[in-house]
């Protein structure tokens, strides 16, 4: 979860104040269940476990609850299962802390420098205030609501959706005061508007391999454990569709939602346009981060057409493939950052302490679920969950576990992180589908988008808790709208990606 914000949100206290003490609660039950299930299944012998396979499955119902209950830091937590492995001797020290030098890794903190240097220089502003103050969008409510959701996918794309959502929300919620001001506020316009935020952003990340961490930790997944890599242009291949599909059903919906029954309001234009000439002209350093992007997403996008022009297995594209990698092309934008000089005495465009800011709890907690996922597949653990499972389902077909998978996937991300849901859930889908003979890509593809589209709750997505802390969408409002998108999305992806990828 990203912690950059680019303007601090407070929830109302009476708000704030229920969710510490329920959040309080979560923790004490997670420190004592947690430690109780991982002894009670260390004690009780397993007969159809290897020893190793054995002692994992202790150690990940045990990340499983602190996970759930956030008894422990969610990277803390991840740090502490790999530890737990090698205490119990389940893989050697090297194997268990490899996945932690995957080359993923690098393509996270690259992409993250480069969110941050927009974040730090206001691109994401200039762009945002440049968009809504086009005459197309002018002062019309239902347009400015498709403009808003637009922006935050595809700024969400491309960089953290927390501090898309961070900064889109004072925006929305000067325009919706103004709206006030005037006497002119159609009754669930508000709503609406600050829902198109976290659904926009939430959706939006799902285009782009770096747009969210489970995009990430489902192509992780699979390289790691069945040597299957996907390129950057490839997932786009099947996620932006699906991005582009869910969008309209979201702006049809909140377009309905929000009716407003008013074709314009006079003088809503002028807040965007205020805050677009405050910014200024454009500045060295804005363009900087620009140039830096603009190199990194060449180098995404190029050598990622080759396997579709040209096949993954000709010479000329594994040659370039393995000499520009998504995760140099990463780098190489971010070691640019510091290299462009804005000015004789700021000779980078971004510090190393800005650029240290980046989200490392999301990589720890990367890195730690792709070590055990590993070490699953390693000690049989993997392959008896997945036998065990598979003879509980009534098909073998890799339709019904692609549905599965996905709605799977949502009911875990509502009651926890999406990032910490998509390591629990990735390496059983897996298990589950080699098990029953199917392609594992389909299903694990699947989760991995589906983790993107719980919406129901606050605590499902960073987006929906900036949303919620807004004060203007109740909880009543958040659960209702959000349970219709997540049934929505929970059939719309598995269809999608069983007609992209068959």
């Amino acid at each position: 979860m990203d912690e950059n914000k680019s303007e601090q949100v407070s929830p109302p206290k009476d708000v704030a104040k229920e969710e510490s003490g329920f959040d309080a609660i979560r923790r004490r039950v997670g420190l004592v269940l947690g430690p109780a299930v991982f002894l009670l299944l260390l004690a009780t012998p397993f007969d159809q476990l290897s020893p190793e396979g054995h002692r994992l499955a202790a150690v990940w119902a045990l990340v499983i609850i602190f996970w759930t209950t956030e008894a422990l830091p969610l990277p803390v937590t991840a740090l502490l299962g790999p530890a737990l492995a090698i205490m119990l001797q389940v893989a050697p020290v090297r194997e268990a802390l490899a996945p932690f030098a995957n080359p993923l890794i690098f393509l996270f903190i690259g992409s993250f420098i480069l969110a941050q240097a927009l974040f730090v220089h206001r691109v994401n502003e200039r762009i945002a205030y440049g968009v809504l103050s086009w005459k197309f969008v002018g002062a019309r409510p239902t347009r400015i609501l498709i403009a808003y959701g637009a922006l935050a996918a595809f700024l969400s794309a491309w960089m953290s959706n927390t501090a898309t959502a961070a900064m889109l929300v004072p925006l929305g919620l000067s325009l919706i005061a103004f709206m006030e001001t005037e006497g002119k506020l159609p009754k669930n316009y508000g709503t609406a508007l600050m829902l198109m935020t976290a659904y926009g952003c939430s959706r939006g990340g799902m285009a782009t391999p770096v747009g969210t961490p489970p995009n990430l930790i489902a192509i992780g997944m699979l390289s790691e454990q069945l040597d299957v890599r996907i390129s950057f242009v490839e997932w786009m291949v099947i996620a932006a569709p699906i991005t582009v599909v869910l969008m309209v059903i979201v702006f049809f919906y909140l377009n309905w939602v929000g009716q407003t029954g008013v074709k314009q309001i006079p003088g809503a234009d002028l807040i965007i346009t205020e805050r677009k000439v405050a910014l200024g002209p454009w500045k060295r350093g804005e363009v900087n981060a620009l140039i830096a992007c603009g190199v990194t997403v060449l180098l995404w996008v190029g050598p990622g057409l080759l396997p579709l022009l040209l096949g993954r297995e000709h010479a000329v594209t594994q040659a370039v493939l393995s000499s520009i990698p998504e995760s140099v092309a990463a780098l190489t934008g971010a070691v640019l950052l510091f290299a462009l000089p804005i000015s004789k005495t700021q000779r980078t465009t971004l510090t190393w302490k800005q650029a240290s800011q980046i989200d490392w709890g999301t990589i720890l907690l990367f890195g730690g679920g792709l070590s055990l996922g590993t070490m699953a597949g390693s000690s049989g653990l993997a392959r008896a969950v997945g036998e065990g499972i598979t003879s509980l389902v009534p098909t073998n077909e890799v339709v019904t576990l692609t549905f599965a998978a996905a709605l799977f996937t949502v009911v875990l991300s509502e009651a926890m992180s999406n990032t910490a849901a998509t390591n629990i859930a990735i390496p059983i889908v897996i298990s589950i589908a080699l098990a029953m003979g199917v392609n594992p890509m389909i299903p694990a593809i699947s989760a991995g988008l589906a983790a993107s589209i719980a919406v129901v709750l606050p605590v499902s997505t960073p987006p929906n808790a900036i949303v919620y802390a807004s004060g203007r969408v109740p909880i009543i409002h958040m659960v209702k709208y959000g349970l219709l998108m997540d049934g929505v999305g929970v059939v719309v992806v598995p269809l999608l990606v069983l007609m992209l990828m068959q």
